[in-house]
C-alpha cells in the first residue's frame, strides 16, 4: 500500500473517531495554517482536495471542545503523515475570534501515555518562573469517548516572513533554554526530550517558544537536549550512521557551554544515542533503521569510554 493510501485510510479512521453518528455532512478544512508548527502539518499537500465532508451532530469532538473551552468552536483537522509511534490527530480549534487552541487526540495506548505526560509536564511548568522558555498552557485535559484530549494555548509563532527576517535562533539562546529546562526539577537534570528545530521558534519578545513536551523526562545527563537538537538537524542532511558519528565528534563544542570536558562530552553523546535507540525500541518503531547499523559502530568506537 503506497503512502498516500495509508494517509487517506488514517484520515478516514480519524474522522469516524471524532465525528461519530449520523448527521448532516459538513466540509472541514485540511489545509495547514501559518500558526501551526511545521511538525504538526505535512510539508506538502498530501490530500487531493482542501476540504473533506464529515458528519456533524450533537456528540462530536466539536461539541466536547465547545463545552470544555467555553466558546463555540469549529475545527481544522491535521493528521501526521509519517508512520510514527506517536502519530495522532491534531485539531486546530477556531472560535468566533480566531484560533483558540491546538488539540491533541490520543487514540492509541502509546499516544495516550504521551499526552498524559505532556499535560502533567505543562501543569508543572506553569508553576515555574521561566525566563527564557515559553511553553503552551493547558486549556483542557480530559477524555472523550475513550480518547485522551489535550487542548493547548496557541503560541505567538512569527509568520514565515518574520522568521526569515529574524534569521536563525541565536546559539546563546538555545544554550540558555537547554540550561533552564534542565533545572526545572530540583535535584535532577531534566530534558524536553524532543528539542529539535521544528519544535521551537524565536518569539516576538526574544524568548524561545517551545512546544511538544510529550517526551519530557528527568534523571538524564546535562546537555541531552543540545545533543538532540544537533542530531535531529544533522539527520536532515546525513544518513543516521553519519549523523551519529558527527554527534559524538562534535560533542565537545556542543556541550562545552555546560562545563563538560572532552571525555565527559563524548560519553554523554554516546549515552544520548543509546537512550534514543531505547526509546525507539520501547515504541516498537525504528525510524533510523536497526541500531546495529547506526548506533553500534559509534558505541564500538567509543568502547573505552562506556
Amino acid at each position: 500500500m503506497n503512502d498516500a493510501r495509508v494517509r487517506l485510510r488514517y484520515l478516514r479512521q480519524t474522522i469516524s473517531l471524532l465525528f461519530p453518528g449520523p448527521g448532516e455532512a459538513q466540509p472541514y478544512s485540511l489545509l495547514p495554517h501559518p500558526l501551526v508548527p511545521r511538525r504538526l502539518v505535512p510539508r506538502s499537500w498530501w490530500h487531493p482536495c482542501g476540504k473533506v465532508m464529515v458528519p456533524s451532530g450533537e456528540d462530536t469532538i466539536e461539541t466536547h471542545l465547545s463545552q470544555a473551552l467555553g466558546v463555540p468552536v469549529r475545527v481544522v483537522l491535521h493528521v501526521r503523515p509519517a508512520r510514527r509511534a506517536n502519530r495522532k490527530p491534531i485539531l486546530e480549534a477556531h472560535g468566533p475570534a480566531g484560533p483558540v487552541a491546538f488539540v491533541k487526540i490520543g487514540d492509541t495506548v502509546r499516544t495516550r501515555e504521551l499526552i498524559v505526560n505532556e499535560a502533567r509536564t505543562l501543569d508543572a511548568l506553569a508553576e515555574v518562573p521561566l525566563k527564557t522558555v515559553v511553553p503552551p498552557a493547558v486549556l483542557h485535559h480530559g477524555s472523550w469517548r475513550g480518547l485522551e484530549v489535550l487542548a493547548l494555548s496557541p503560541l505567538p509563532v512569527p509568520d514565515r516572513t518574520a522568521r526569515l527576517r529574524r534569521g536563525a535562533i541565536p546559539r546563546d539562546l538555545l544554550t540558555e533554554a537547554v540550561r533552564e529546562i534542565s533545572a526545572v526539577r530540583e535535584g535532577k537534570h531534566a530534558w524536553h526530550g524532543d528539542f529539535c528545530p521544528w519544535n521551537i521558534a524565536l518569539g516576538p519578545d526574544g524568548r524561545l517558544l517551545v512546544w511538544d513536551w510529550e517526551r519530557f523526562a528527568t534523571g538524564v545527563p546535562l546537555g541531552f537536549d543540545a545533543l538532540h537538537h544537533f542530531f535531529q538537524s544533522a539527520l536532515r542532511r546525513m544518513k543516521p550512521a553519519v549523523a551519529a558519528r558527527a554527534c559524538v565528534a562534535q560533542a565537545l563544542p556542543i556541550l562545552a557551554p555546560f562545563g563538560l570536558s572532552a571525555a565527559e562530552a563524548r560519553l554523554t553523546a554516546v549515552h544520548y544515542l543509546i537512550t534514543l535507540a531505547e526509546r525507539h525500541a520501547a515504541d516498537g518503531h525504528e525510524p533510523l533503521g536497526p541500531p546495529a547499523r547506526w548506533l553500534s559502530p559509534v558505541v564500538d568506537a567509543q568502547e573505552v569510554l562506556v
